[in-house]
């Protein structure tokens, strides 16, 4: 007789860090509040249960890039574990957000002691490592118009567990353009291209992004 077994659920970080045996505290931020600022200590690793949050970097000159946008499922702040003593990234709410925040030296000592947790952990790591190189790619080689449709996708959570979701956390042009590396005339253009086509909607309410924006990142462009 043949025993069938149940399929293995997967691990999840969430439950686990909310669990009564781990330090850790709940923090709620309104759209636009700042999580950490770039060159605060780098003491906690922080885990979104709820919202969106932006990660930009500020350079001497003055001028800001937006490195990562990140939603439910994503840890942050993980610097800490690195042994950086500073955030060397500026953590700001883009929607009223709900993140777990758990002590540097709490967080080390699970990865020790729970090897799920440091599974996920890990995986998590090498998927962000995996991004940046692909964003690293997408700002050598392809052209503006593909970059900003590869980056509303990634904010509507194309090919993560929890999503896709059409309609986006609310996003100001200006945003887009230190996200995508252009201008915001360019965004502009593009935005309206996009709504005109029938990829996308858009309005002054927010972006809803449809499955038919694929094919600008599977299709060449030559814009840049």
């Amino acid at each position: 007789m043949a025993i069938t077994r149940k399929p293995r659920r997967p691990f999840d970080a969430e439950a686990f860090l909310s669990s009564s045996g781990v330090a850790r505290r709940h923090a709620d931020y309104l759209p636009a509040t700042v999580i950490f600022a770039q060159g605060d200590a780098a003491d906690t690793v922080l885990y979104v249960q709820q919202g969106s949050v932006k990660l930009s970097v500020l350079s001497r000159a003055g001028k800001e890039a937006v490195v990562g946008m990140l939603g439910p499922g994503d840890f942050f702040g993980e610097g800490a574990l690195a042994g950086q003593p500073f955030r060397l990234a500026t953590a700001t709410a883009m929607i009223a957000s709900r993140v777990l925040v758990v002590p540097k030296q709490q967080m080390i000592r699970l990865l020790h002691q729970q090897h799920t947790l440091s599974d996920r952990f890990i995986a998590h790591m090498l998927a962000r490592n995996a991004r940046l190189e692909e964003d690293l790619v997408d700002q050598l080689f392809n052209a503006s118009e593909k970059r900003l449709a590869r980056t509303l996708l990634l904010l509507a959570r194309y090919g993560k567990p929890d999503g896709p979701r059409r309609a986006l956390p609310k996003i100001s042009q200006e945003v887009l353009a230190e996200m995508v590396g252009t201008t915001r005339s360019r965004v502009n253009f593009f935005m309206n291209k996009f709504r005109k086509l029938g990829f996308i909607d858009y309005n002054s309410g927010g972006v809803k992004v449809h499955h038919a924006l694929l094919s600008v990142v599977l299709h060449d462009t030559s814009d840049r």
